[in-house]
């Protein structure tokens, strides 16, 4: 693997696919464009909205008390297992360079890149306090988490369109909903106002003064300015989100009206070579949706970066095409392909000269 500890390399290292950000779509983009032959780099700052659930929900083949961390974790070991190269570091600037290739800088990671693959997310506008901790109490994700607060009661903070349907859906769930201004005026318009009055919903304008929480820490109450004390097993804050996108918008990124980046099926930006996968693009900000993403971003790469199959035009101006042309990819990624445990029949064995074989490691 490649090492950058605390020294800027005087040639930045070069990739055919680089990555910004660690999430799972960007994760899995980089699994896909390492194992299909494509040098890779992962740029990743750390944190994000995966890595701060205490608990996986909706993913298939991921258990229920898996977390964040643990589920991205064993992300990045996947696919430096493949042979891509992960850096925990954050991108501060990025430019086209003469060649079309990107050159990107970070806090001591250099590369230069043909592809670039935006996965950088967005942040949630959090509510002032008191509030009780992420994933016990204070819930980003309603797809994921409403399963949780069934026939339990539940708040809703935020004073717009989004808090306002939020509520109401929250109704499929339980019959136990409150919205909570917090002394903020409402923002919706009259016709959401006179649908929303009609369902069954407490509608509380005081802000909270403090809040009760259990042994476990989780929420059990909000003390209201005005004396009054609701229980609440959890809710969801809408007080909206902010894309990040600085990094795309600088190489001339096109956004749509809501701040997210204009992509096609398979991720493409309107800038040549550059994708973007993730929260950062429009759709349900799930995992197994990012997921998806990801390998569809990944495979997009792989058809416009394969060298195979080659137009006769470009086989006759190379002079034709041996066996020694072959595989496409670079002679570290095939190191470790042929020795790692997904290799057909298993890890390729090596002679150590003295009659032994042992397989080599994906470090070699």
């Amino acid at each position: 693997m490649h090492s950058y500890v605390g020294v800027m390399s005087d040639h930045p290292e070069e990739y055919e696919v680089t990555v910004v950000g660690g999430g799972p779509a960007g994760l899995t983009a980089a699994l896909y464009t390492t194992r299909l032959g494509h040098d890779t780099a992962v740029i990743n700052r750390g944190g994000g909205r995966a890595a701060m659930m205490l608990d996986t929900h909706n993913v298939i083949g991921v258990t229920e008390e898996t977390s964040g961390n643990e589920f991205l974790a064993t992300g990045v070991e996947q696919v430096q297992s493949y042979g891509a190269d992960y850096h925990q570091d954050f991108v501060t600037d990025i430019e086209r360079l003469e060649d079309g290739r990107f050159h990107l800088t970070a806090g001591n990671v250099e590369v230069v890149s043909e592809f670039v693959v935006f996965a950088t997310g967005f942040s949630d506008a959090r509510p002032d306090p008191p509030l009780p901790r992420t994933g016990k109490g204070l819930h980003y994700c309603l797809h994921c988490d409403a399963y949780m607060f069934v026939d339990e009661p539940v708040y809703v903070m935020g004073h717009g369109e989004a808090a306002a349907h939020v509520a109401m859906i929250m109704l499929n769930f339980t019959p136990e909903v409150d919205l909570l201004l917090r002394g903020d005026e409402p923002t919706w318009s009259e016709e959401t106002d006179t649908q929303l009055r009609a369902h069954p919903i407490d509608v509380v304008d005081d802000d909270i003064e403090s809040m009760e929480k259990d042994d476990d820490g989780w929420l059990e109450a909000f003390v209201f300015e005005d004396g009054t004390r609701r229980e609440y097993k959890g809710g969801f804050p809408m007080y909206g989100s902010e894309y990040n996108t600085d990094l795309a918008e600088s190489i001339g990124v096109e956004l749509n009206e809501d701040g997210t980046i204009a992509v096609d099926d398979h991720g493409r930006t309107n800038v040549e070579k550059v994708y973007a996968v993730g929260d950062v693009v429009p759709g349900h900000n799930q995992i197994p949706v990012a997921l998806g993403m990801g390998a569809k971003a990944g495979i997009g790469i792989h058809y416009d970066a394969r060298t195979f199959p080659m137009s006769l035009e470009d086989i006759e101006a190379r002079g034709g095409l041996s066996k020694e042309d072959v595989p496409a990819v670079s002679s570290r990624l095939e190191d470790i392909a042929v020795h790692h445990e997904g290799h057909a029949g298993g890890p390729r064995a090596d002679s150590d000269g003295d009659g032994e074989e042992e397989p080599a490691s994906a470090d070699d």
